[in-house]
């Protein structure tokens, strides 16, 4: 048996998903779809298509993210294989016929992943947001589209729930079920990741991630990014585009205190002024690598330029948040 494990928050593209699914699943002979309803409210039953009501099972997840209620999920499952799919995404046709042909894969492999399409418009350049969607193609073992044996899962413990957000709790989970000696590989099935839309602020919002990273640093050592096979990212830039600008502006409060014309008040001008060019060059170079690519209309840049300046402190102070948080922290243990 197959077991499809869907974790949502009722948004209406899991109409879509459902829809699509209720299409191919006679292509599956043996499934069965367990969908965790992970809302914290009281907000109304979820609607399954007729064509799966026979094959679907409603749990309820405890509202402590994507993880958690995946593993309410996996628990929970009758089948040899999990496959995960987000709620968000589409299984293109052919989906369930090429998901039989991926799992039919020798013992050593734990996983196998399904290749993630994101449609970008075609009628101009894609924004900051949408390249950033689109960023998911390139993902390695994400769980918008991936498939575990439930050996596997159990025999590493499943995810770990101390990762609250959608964001590395999966290739935590990868790791961790390579390290137990199963293989992982890219299969042949294909699901499109639509670009749902977001406010001019969602950069500053997913900022929040930052603490995850720092649990990750604490769990893996300083090397976490190439043990996990992530790509590098920018926390040592934005700290120090955030200690120039913290730096300027004391520097511009004590040359007030200073008495004028001394040398104290000479030699914090010159400081003050160092460290505000440090903090508009840096400020300048994360701008330019995001308005370059992108649409450059005139409300795209607006939002680059305020965001620009604002996500290196933002990203810092989430990072010593989740530092401090996750003091102590060990693998496949709690805080």
């Amino acid at each position: 048996m197959i077991s499809i494990v869907v974790p949502t928050l009722g948004r209406p593209s899991l109409d879509v998903l459902l829809t699509a699914l209720a299409d191919q699943v006679t292509e599956l002979p043996e499934v069965e779809l367990l969908l965790v309803d992970d809302r914290r409210d009281e907000t109304g039953e979820l609607s399954v298509p007729g064509a799966l009501a026979a094959y679907t099972k409603v749990l309820t997840g405890r509202g402590a993210g994507p993880a958690a209620a995946r593993n309410v999920g996996w628990r929970a499952a009758r089948g040899s294989w999990v496959v995960f799919l987000d709620d968000d995404v589409v299984p293109a046709a052919g989906w369930a016929r090429r998901l039989r042909a991926d799992l039919a894969v020798g013992e050593r492999f734990g996983g196998v992943q399904g290749s993630v399409r994101v449609p970008l418009p075609a009628h101009r350049r894609p924004t900051d947001w949408e390249r950033g969607t689109a960023g998911l193609a390139e993902g390695v073992w994400i769980t918008a589209d991936m498939a575990y044996r439930r050996a596997a899962l159990a025999a590493v413990g499943g995810f770990d729930e101390r990762f609250p957000r959608a964001y590395r709790e999966d290739a935590e989970l990868a790791h961790r079920v390579r390290r137990a000696g199963w293989d992982l590989l890219r299969g042949q099935r294909v699901v499109t990741h639509p670009v749902r839309p977001e406010g001019r602020w969602i950069s500053l919002r997913t900022q929040r991630g930052n603490a995850d990273d720092a649990l990750l640093r604490r769990l893996y050592g300083p090397r976490w990014r190439t043990e996990l096979g992530l790509p590098p990212g920018r926390r040592h830039r934005h700290a120090a585009v955030t200690a120039a600008g913290v730096l300027a502006v004391a520097g511009a409060v004590a040359a007030r205190s200073a008495p004028p014309g001394g040398t104290t008040r000479r030699v914090l001008g010159v400081g003050t002024g160092l460290a505000a060019f440090g903090w508009a060059a840096g400020t300048a170079e994360f701008a330019r690598l995001r308005i370059a690519p992108g649409p450059r209309s005139a409300d795209e840049v607006a939002t680059m330029l305020v965001t620009s300046a604002l996500i290196p402190p933002v990203a810092i102070a989430h990072w010593v948040r989740g530092w401090w948080r996750a003091r102590g922290a060990r693998i496949g243990t709690g805080w």
